[in-house]
């Protein structure tokens, strides 16, 4: 059920550690350092450390020490397979009291596994999904969704309240994982109908800003329009979330129907036109450049 957030919850007295400083784990950090928190962080890459240490957070030398120094730690990771990484290079630092706060998008049955084996050494793992793009989630505009123990999650609501608009506590650890594959699989979808919309007007020769404002005062209106629509027919794929980990979660997605019994014929198709964006070489750009292999395939069928 819905826990309500108070937005006046005063800010963690503690420092904060995060580790993913990459598209979302920076627009975390901003947020939480604009409310003067002290952020410790860690990153393999580079310029990600650079980034964060230019917004004002405080870079450490290791996943250990984030975990030495930080009570609670948030981790936005690429996929379970890093978060199992990290949690075994902390492994000598993980103690009885430490709250991970899990925001990566992984597979719903390593999450739930890896949350019984961390309560075993008395270590309270949240599965914290996020829904929302970088830029959203640096707005204020994303939510959260949060599978584990409720005590934990009503103990992590100062957090909560500056990075997300609202939290939802979906159930035991792994069902925060299960309800970002849900919201993705109809969000994914509906970005993709709008890229192949739009592709539609442009082989139609109809104008696409024209067709944008129209299908967003139509019953076809989605919410997808407002934040990838003008990303798409201004060819603007900057990234706020990369094709490739979208492609990540359809893959997830299918694997978790497929196991549930569902012949999942959208997610399908879904899942054949990000590998093709994904060959391309159309992986590390924004999920909206999806389109540019609708419109290759019209570019193709006309040339025939």
């Amino acid at each position: 059920m819905l826990m309500p957030i108070n937005l006046m919850t005063p800010s963690p007295s503690k420092p904060v550690g995060l580790i993913g400083l990459g598209l979302v784990g920076s627009a975390f950090s901003e947020r939480l350092l604009a409310r003067q928190l002290s952020v410790l962080g860690w990153d393999i890459g580079a310029a990600q450390r650079d980034t964060f240490a230019t917004l004002g957070g405080t870079l450490l030398a290791s996943v250990s020490e984030v975990f030495d120094r930080c009570e609670r730690v948030i981790l936005s990771l690429p996929s379970h397979r890093e978060v199992g990484d990290v949690i075994d290079l902390a492994a000598f630092a993980l103690r009885p009291g430490h709250i991970i706060i899990d925001t990566t998008t992984g597979d719903p049955a390593s999450t739930a596994a890896l949350a019984v084996e961390l309560a075993a050494r008395g270590v309270t793992y949240l599965d914290a999904t996020i829904s929302g793009s970088s830029a959203q989630v640096r707005s204020g505009a994303a939510i959260m969704m949060v599978g584990g123990d409720a005590a934990a999650y009503a103990a992590c609501t100062d957090l909560f309240a500056l990075l997300v608009s609202a939290a939802f506590h979906t159930g035991p650890a792994g069902t925060g994982a299960k309800m970002k594959l849900v919201t993705n699989l109809v969000l994914g979808l509906n970005r993709a109908v709008l890229a192949e919309g739009l592709a539609f007007a442009e082989a139609l020769n109809l104008d696409p800003e024209l067709t944008l404002a129209i299908m967003r005062r139509s019953p076809a209106y989605s919410r997808a329009m407002d934040v990838k629509g003008e990303k798409m027919i201004r060819n603007d794929f900057s990234p706020e979330a990369r094709l490739s980990q979208h492609l990540k979660d359809v893959r997830l997605i299918v694997e978790g129907g497929t196991d549930a019994g569902l012949p999942m014929p959208f997610s399908l198709t879904h899942r054949e036109v990000l590998e093709a964006a994904e060959t391309a070489g159309l992986g590390g750009l924004d999920n909206s450049a999806l389109i540019q292999v609708l419109r290759a395939r019209v570019a193709k069928e006309s040339s025939v």
